[in-house]
């Protein structure tokens, strides 16, 4: 069966103008940069495409060269917004040295060459097409590893370009590009590339969304801090896999001492800001391995993979830095202090055992005269074994806060 290549062109073109129209219509409306730059790039490698094969010989060999350095441009731009896409600046001069190569090549090959300007042509194409492929390859993450098709289809599509140039150097130099099939399957090629491309970038962007409002369901917007719910999930890993290597672990509870009387006293803003400022001693006074999260009002707590020794150390360093703080205001200095719970246990502890024993530490703490680090004694590996073991007990873990708080 023949196909028109006009027609096929055309028809490619204009589905590569209704998609850049619908990526440019919601990257403004969502106000995404990396929407903007791949919907004007489809639309401005559409114009040039469907200019060029409706009026190309007619206006001329430099309308027509200024065209297909156009149509260049568009696959730089191509590249350029997978850059954007994940934070990287543009990239001007790459994004216009296709375009600068092209037009060189067409001025200094001789006009009967046409098979050497096509596989030029081809080969800038294949490049961009690779550049693309490598960066949504070298940033990706583990949290993503489902995103081939992101890779898949650009470096298909620099390989359907790049195909007949390798047939016809290994067969028929002069020849391969003179049949109509080779731009038969480039203009269907074109359009399933541009429908895929437009697949996998929706892909990104809906994978992207979902990341962020998953962090954000985790996260504390006051402090930055995980919350609640964020901490048990990401403590519940790091518990797993400590067990794996047979490493113990250590549950730390904070509690801020009379933060209902600064709240009562200087107002909610300034309770806030006790608020950020402890959060900041923690982070700061923890190792980066060490998690840490808002889980109360000013209730906090921290998981460290280390031994209930350790733990204590560290817990003393958070205990020190936050009395040290030296908040004063008009009345005078600012109470900073903090009553911490400690408890650590084997390879394998649950770690509603380790919150439970942590805030009855922390409990002990507070009766002693707060700001102070009380470490709990030694933990059955269960839940169900350390219920047991405190079932005489005048506080019992299900009516514990610090458990509450993260069941």
């Amino acid at each position: 069966m023949s196909l028109d290549t006009s027609t096929l062109y055309l028809v490619a073109t204009m589905v590569a103008a209704m998609l850049g129209a619908m990526l440019l219509f919601f990257g403004r409306q969502e106000n995404i940069p990396a929407l903007k730059w791949w919907g004007s790039a489809y639309l401005l490698g559409a114009c040039s495409v469907a200019l060029w094969t409706l009026a190309g010989n007619a206006l001329g060999e430099m309308f027509s060269l200024a065209l297909s350095a156009v149509g260049f441009l568009a696959c730089g731009m191509v590249w350029n917004a997978s850059r954007v896409f994940h934070g990287r600046k543009p990239h001007l001069p790459g994004l216009v040295l296709g375009a600068i190569v092209w037009v060189a090549a067409v001025m200094t090959v001789a006009p009967e060459a046409s098979a050497m300007r096509m596989t030029i042509g081809a080969g800038i194409v294949a490049i961009y097409a690779a550049l693309t492929a490598t960066q949504l390859w070298s940033e990706r993450r583990r949290a993503e590893q489902r995103r081939w098709p992101a890779l898949a289809v650009p470096a298909l599509h620099g390989f359907v370009l790049m195909l007949p140039i390798l047939l016809g150097d290994l067969l028929h130099p002069h020849d391969i590009f003179a049949g109509s099939i080779w731009v038969t399957v480039f203009s269907v090629e074109l359009v399933l590339y541009a429908v895929g491309t437009v697949f996998v970038i929706f892909m990104l962007v809906s994978e992207r969304a979902v990341t962020a409002h998953k962090t954000a369901a985790s996260m504390d917007p006051l402090t930055g801090m995980f919350n609640r719910r964020g901490f048990a999930e990401a403590t519940s890993r790091v518990i797993e896999r400590e067990a794996n290597a047979g490493r113990p672990v250590t549950v730390m509870i904070f509690d801020i001492d009379h933060f209902k009387s600064i709240n009562d006293r200087f107002g909610h803003p300034a309770g806030d800001e006790i608020l950020k400022l402890f959060a900041t001693v923690v982070v700061n006074s923890l190792r980066i391995t060490d998690l840490s999260g808002r889980v109360g009002g000013e209730e906090f707590a921290a998981l460290l993979p280390c031994s209930l020794e350790e733990g204590v150390l560290a817990a003393e360093r958070v205990r020190e830095a936050f009395e040290c703080s030296g908040i004063v205001d008009e009345t005078g200095p600012v109470d900073t202090t903090v009553s911490i719970g400690v408890a650590g246990g084997p390879a394998g502890t649950e770690l509603e055992v380790l919150l439970a024993a942590a805030d009855a530490a922390l409990y002990q703490a507070k009766r002693g005269g707060r700001n102070r680090v009380e470490a709990a004694e030694e933990l059955p590996l269960s839940l169900e074994n350390w219920r047991r073991k405190t079932a005489g007990a005048a506080r019992q873990p299900q009516q514990q806060p610090g458990v509450a708080h993260l069941a």
